[in-house]
C-alpha cells in the first residue's frame, strides 16, 4: 500500500509571475500542481496521507552549504531590510558573478540573490523559506517511512528540488528534497542509494552533490541539454568525478521524444540501477514529459505513465517518488498518478 507525505505550507510559496521568453508571464510553478494531486490521491484512495516530521537542519546541512541555506532562510527579512516594499510578491536576481566578475559573497541582497542563483526565473517571496523547509521535511520524512514500510513512499513534495545546487537556487528549486532523502537513507545505514530522474529537464543539482561520490547512484532521463534548460549540465560524457566517476549517467534525448524512444532509455537505466545493486531507489518523479506540457517538448501520452510506473517496479526495490516537475496542470493529477498506481499494479 502507498504512503503519500503531503506538506500543506507549501502553499506558503505562491508566486504569481516569472520571467521567460523576455517577458513577465504568469507563474507555472504554483500551489495548484500539487493541490490537484493531493486531491486525486484524495479521491482514488490511493493509500495514507499524512504530514511531514519537522526537518531536521543538520541534515540538509550535509547537502547544502549552511551559508547557503541561511540564506534562503533569511532571504525575505533581507528585502525588508534593505528598504523594499513589503507588498513586493515576487522577487528575482538580475546580477551574477559571471566569467570576470570575482565571485565574492557580497552583503546587499541583490548581490547576494546572484551570488546564490543561477537563473532570473525562480521568483522568491515573503512565504518562500516555510515552504522550502516543508518540503524538505516531506521528502526527510518520506525516507524515514521507506526504512518501516512493506511498499513505496510518496512524498509530495512543493517547492520541487531536483534543480537545487549545494550553493545555489534556480529552476524553481530551493532545496534538493531528492538529495536530502536519499542523504538520509545512507545516513540510517543503506550502502547504496539509486536517484532515477525521469523529470523532462536535467537534475543539474543532484548531480552535482553526488557526482564525487560512488556510493549513491544519479541517472537522469531528459532533453538534450544542448536545446533545454539547464543547457550547462546534462551531457551524455558526464560521468562522475573521481571517486564518484562512474556513478552518472545522463541520458539526453531529442525534443518529440514519444514513448518507445523513452522507453529504451528507461530500459538502459534500469539496467545500470540493477547493476548498481543499490538497497534503495529514489525516483525524482516529473511528469512534464506529457505531450501538453506547456513549457517542456517530449510526446508521452497519459497511458504512458501508467507503464513506465509498471516498469519502475520491475527493479522491485524499496522505492521512495518525489515529485518534481510537471506544469500541464489539468493533467498533473492523472498523469501522477498514473505512474503510482502503474508501480503497484505490477
Amino acid at each position: 500500500m502507498l504512503q503519500t507525505i503531503y506538506p500543506p505550507d507549501h502553499a506558503l510559496h505562491d508566486p504569481q509571475v516569472e520571467l521567460a521568453d523576455g517577458k513577465v508571464v504568469p507563474a507555472v510553478e504554483v500551489p495548484a500542481r500539487v493541490n490537484m494531486v493531493h486531491k486525486g490521491l484524495q479521491s482514488e484512495g490511493l493509500g495514507s496521507i499524512q504530514g511531514p516530521e519537522p526537518l531536521d537542519r543538520s541534515l540538509v546541512e550535509r547537502v547544502h552549504r549552511a551559508d547557503y541555506v541561511e540564506f534562503i532562510e533569511t532571504f525575505w527579512d533581507l528585502w525588508l531590510a534593505s528598504g523594499r516594499d513589503p507588498a513586493t510578491h515576487d522577487v528575482f536576481p538580475f546580477v551574477w558573478p559571471a566569467s570576470g566578475l570575482k565571485g565574492r559573497r557580497p552583503r546587499h541582497i541583490d548581490g547576494l540573490m546572484g551570488f546564490y542563483s543561477f537563473d532570473a526565473g525562480t521568483p522568491m517571496g515573503p512565504g518562500t523559506w516555510a515552504a522550502v523547509q516543508a518540503s524538505a521535511a516531506c521528502a526527510q520524512t518520506g525516507a524515514n517511512r521507506l526504512l518501516s514500510s512493506d511498499g513505496p513512499v510518496f512524498a509530495l513534495c512543493r517547492p520541487p528540488g531536483h534543480h537545487a545546487m549545494p550553493s545555489g537556487y534556480g529552476g524553481y528549486c530551493f532545496l534538493n528534497n531528492a538529495a536530502i532523502a536519499a542523504q538520509s537513507l545512507r545516513d540510517a545505514g543503506a550502502q547504496k542509494v539509486a536517484i532515477l530522474d525521469v523529470d523532462y529537464h536535467h537534475g543539474n543539482g543532484t548531480q552535482a552533490i553526488f557526482e564525487a561520490q560512488r556510493d549513491v547512484l544519479f541517472v537522469s532521463i531528459h532533453a538534450d541539454p544542448r536545446d533545454e534548460y539547464p543547457y550547462f549540465s546534462g551531457y551524455a560524457d558526464e560521468f562522475g568525478i573521481g571517486e564518484g566517476e562512474g556513478s552518472t549517467l545522463n541520458l539526453p534525448l531529442p525534443f518529440g521524444t514519444d514513448w518507445v524512444s523513452y522507453r529504451s532509455a528507461l530500459g538502459h537505466a534500469l539496467t545500470t540501477v540493477r547493476h548498481f545493486g543499490p538497497d534503495a531507489l529514489i525516483i525524482s518523479l516529473g511528469v512534464d514529459t506529457f505531450y501538453d506540457d506547456p513549457i517542456s517538448h517530449f510526446a508521452l501520452q497519459c497511458d504512458d505513465f501508467v507503464r513506465m510506473g509498471a516498469d519502475l517496479a520491475s527493479l522491485k526495490l524499496p522505492t521512495l517518488f518525489v515529485f518534481e516537475g510537471g506544469y500541464a496542470v489539468e493533467a498533473l493529477a492523472g498523469n501522477t498518478l498514473g505512474v503510482l498506481k502503474g508501480f503497484l499494479d505490477a
